[in-house]
């Protein structure tokens, strides 16, 4: 993960996530293009919330932690860049899974 020491702290329920690169070649081993490949749907979590704020005052946990392998929808966040590295910040609702190893 290159991009764990960003200087960035997402707000209420968001979550920084360093999308994982697209594969470079199919499964015949034919390389893609860079306009060929699929939008990744896969990352890891650098940076995390304080969670979303209650209406009792209280702050939601969130279920992730930073270092968790995420998976999101395909359009889902907004792509930024920070200190030369591309990341996406997404409400936790977003994300559809954690993945397990």
């Amino acid at each position: 993960m290159a991009a764990k020491n960003l200087k960035i702290h997402p707000l209420d329920d968001r979550v920084v996530v360093e999308p994982v690169e697209a594969e470079e070649r199919t499964a015949g081993g034919i390389v893609l293009p860079d306009s060929a490949k699929e939008k990744p749907q896969r990352g890891h979590v650098v940076a995390l919330g304080p969670g979303k704020l209650l209406e009792s005052g209280q702050r939601a946990a969130l279920l992730l932690t930073v270092g968790d392998e995420v998976i999101y929808g395909k359009y889902s966040g907004s792509d930024i860049e920070v200190d030369g590295h591309e990341v996406k910040i997404l409400r936790e609702s977003d994300i559809l899974a954690k993945v397990l190893s």
